[in-house]
């Protein structure tokens, strides 16, 4: 609620989050129901880990330095996107008894979203926005976003150091990690851009929006994986891995989209 009041709700804001929403919706269903793809993501983790980007903590920053500032609510609007998603279907497609029902039982789905974190924070805006009180409430929501940001950093820190201080290690590329990998910083921002070119976005937008498709892996990846107790290491170490890696493939898209 915080950050979306902060932002603002415009026309680049709605249509980058609807761009993120049903890009990621399509590679979800593709997933499930191609059987070459189901083997290749066989769990949900693997999937949110190369589908859901970290666009709040490395994204907007990337953005804020790189591309002008009337891009912003593209930016933030394709991380509201990728934050609706992971938090409206991860709790359900993550939690124990998805296995035993169809990716579409509609009245679980439905139950889902009307509980999910961020379904509870857009009717929240609405009603703010109802009232005509945005200006005062940005204030006060604001501070509260920026401690569970702070919060999520403990988490995701803590669990990236179990990793990396195990006997595991961190940098091998077993089971489907390294697919999640590739789908994340390769596919992803290259059907983004594909996308838009497609929808005639001007170059500045689709740099953004491309930029935002790049990123790692979502630090809500790891959240969601340690409270359902799924895939724990698998989100760990696919957000660890893309990170590393992102670090060359960002500045190489970024290069390629700028010439």
């Amino acid at each position: 609620m915080g950050l979306l009041l902060k932002a603002g709700i415009n026309f680049d804001l709605i249509n980058s989050a609807i761009l993120a929403f049903l890009t990621i919706t399509f590679f979800i269903i593709s997933i499930n129901y191609v059987k070459g793809l189901k083997n290749i993501f066989p769990n949900y983790s693997s999937q949110f880990a190369g589908l859901i980007g970290n666009t709040s903590f490395l994204g907007i920053p990337i953005a804020i330095a790189l591309l002008p500032t009337d891009t912003i609510n593209l930016t933030i609007g394709f991380d509201l996107g990728t934050t609706l998603f992971s938090w409206i279907f991860g709790p359900y497609l993550l939690s124990e008894k998805t296995n035993d029902y169809n990716l579409f039982n509609f009245k679980k789905l439905l139950f889902s979203i009307l509980n999910s974190p961020a379904s509870r924070g857009i009717i929240g805006v609405l009603i703010i926005y109802l009232f005509g009180i945005e200006n005062v409430m940005v204030h006060f929501l604001w501070i509260p976003a920026r401690v569970v940001i702070y919060i999520a950093i403990v988490v995701v820190g803590t669990r990236l150091g179990i990793i990396t201080n195990s006997k595991k290690i961190s940098l091998q590329f077993k089971g489907h990690i390294k697919y999640s990998l590739i789908l994340k910083l390769l596919i992803m921002p290259s059907f983004i851009y594909i996308l838009c070119k497609t929808l005639n976005y001007q170059q500045i937008e689709t740099t953004a929006l491309v930029l935002q498709a790049g990123t790692p892996s979502a630090i809500s990846t790891i959240l969601m994986a340690e409270a359902y107790k799924r895939n724990r290491d698998l989100a760990a170490k696919a957000l660890f891995l893309t990170t590393i890696f992102s670090l060359v493939t960002i500045p190489i898209i970024f290069l390629l989209l700028r010439n």
